[in-house]
């Protein structure tokens, strides 16, 4: 019953993150004309992603020291808080504090969610549970972007930015309940230096303010950072299980970067409406939501993710909007077709000897460092001279190369 609990949890939490993420893509343009931040893009779409990494090694020692139910409540502080330090910005230092400090509450219960759910559920209940995860997009991708410029024209972005508010507590109330239980001795604290070197590396390539040497040491540090951290064999693609978190990192790096930034690559490159671009926006996860359902027993990692940097390269060069719709759909089928086959095969133990919340550990690591150097690099990039174009080559590059790590996984 545990496990059931459990995955209608992490379910109902894939609905909330669908909506804070089409909320936040979509709002993007806005906010960063309204707070004069056009070229402060970084800030505006790393801050949730750094306080989450900066979270991650403090997590179980928060939980060995206040339980859960003190984790929850100071983890939901921080959420509201930042939510609200956000809404209320007048610049973009304020609304990415704002934005960290959400991201920091994410991460408190990160770890404890996924490594209860590596305990609790078995590989054929996991795949099912990811299969109805992805499936939490298909609304929030068809009325999310609608919705969300809908509120925006009635309220105003501020007051739209809480819409996430009620979905996120209930997923995350869900999933403490259900695993409040399964905090074990194995749950050793993470180390806390080397883990800090990610966010810190991915901090100067944020605000490395169109200085290159510094935006390349940043990232050469995060790199580093990530090496350490992940487990042994991952940066050579060493078959298995390390092949798979490393398809991970670059998935997350040419994915979820450039879903940060198509609408501001359409509306201020192709001049698109941004009710447009909301429609493209929402055209990728359902796509994946939906090739998800239908291929939970299929196996088609490299061909997806193959697909998915082809999407990404012509929705940069397409030029218009039948275009870029078509191609970014072509990107979520791809997605749906990689995605729930790669993230078993990186949460499975083989012949790794990884505990449940090692492994844990290691798949949100990965997802997350790939989430960091995509938005911070791609941020970082399309502030300065080389542009949105420039970004979408690397993602689309990155994506190439999770096709080819893949095939060893």
């Amino acid at each position: 019953m545990t496990g059931i609990r459990l995955a209608v949890g992490i379910v109902a939490l894939e609905f909330a993150a669908a909506v804070t993420g089409f909320v936040a893509s979509t709002l993007l343009p806005v906010v960063a004309a309204d707070l004069d931040a056009r070229d402060d893009l970084g800030l505006l779409i790393a801050g949730s992603t750094l306080g989450l990494f900066v979270a991650l090694p403090l997590a179980s020692r928060v939980l060995a020291r206040i339980g859960p139910r003190g984790t929850l409540a100071a983890g939901m502080t921080a959420y509201l808080g930042g939510l609200l330090l956000a809404a209320l910005s007048r610049t973009a230092w304020t609304f990415a504090l704002g934005q960290f400090s959400a991201g920091l509450a994410s991460g408190l219960l990160a770890v404890f969610g996924i490594s209860s759910a590596i305990r609790h559920l078995d590989d054929r209940l996991r795949i099912r549970v990811v299969a109805a995860s992805s499936a939490m997009w298909i609304v929030p991708a068809l009325v999310g972007p609608a919705v969300t410029l809908g509120l925006e024209h009635l309220v105003g972005w501020r007051w739209t930015l809480l819409l996430p508010v009620p979905f996120v507590l209930f997923g995350r109330l869900l999933v403490v309940r259900a695993a409040r239980g399964s905090l074990s001795a194995e749950d050793a604290p993470r180390p806390l230096l080397r883990t800090l070197t990610v966010p810190l590396g991915a901090a100067c390539v944020v605000f490395s303010m169109g200085h290159w040497p510094v935006a390349l040491a940043g990232a050469a540090i995060t790199v580093v950072g990530m090496i350490a951290i992940l487990p042994a064999g991952t940066a050579r693609l060493r078959p298995g299980t390390p092949a798979a978190l490393g398809a991970m990192v670059l998935f997350a790096i040419g994915y979820f970067g450039a879903d940060s930034l198509i609408t501001v690559l359409l509306t201020s490159e192709y001049q698109v409406s941004l009710g447009q671009a909301a429609i493209v926006l929402s055209a990728a996860p359902l796509g994946w939501a939906v090739t998800s359902l239908v291929a939970t027993k299929f196996s088609f990692p490299a061909v997806g993710l193959s697909l998915t940097a082809a999407g990404t390269a012509v929705v940069a060069f397409g030029g218009s909007f039948p275009v870029a719709l078509v191609a970014w759909a072509v990107a979520g089928i791809g997605v749906g077709l990689a995605y729930p086959s790669l993230y078993i095969r990186a949460t499975t133990a083989n012949s790794t000897g990884l505990t449940a919340a090692e492994l844990a550990t290691a798949v949100i690591t990965a997802e997350c460092v790939g989430q960091l150097l995509g938005r911070a690099v791609g941020g970082s990039l399309s502030s300065s001279g080389p542009g949105l174009l420039a970004s979408y080559a690397l993602f689309a590059a990155a994506l190439a190369a999770a096709a080819i790590a893949a095939r060893s996984s």
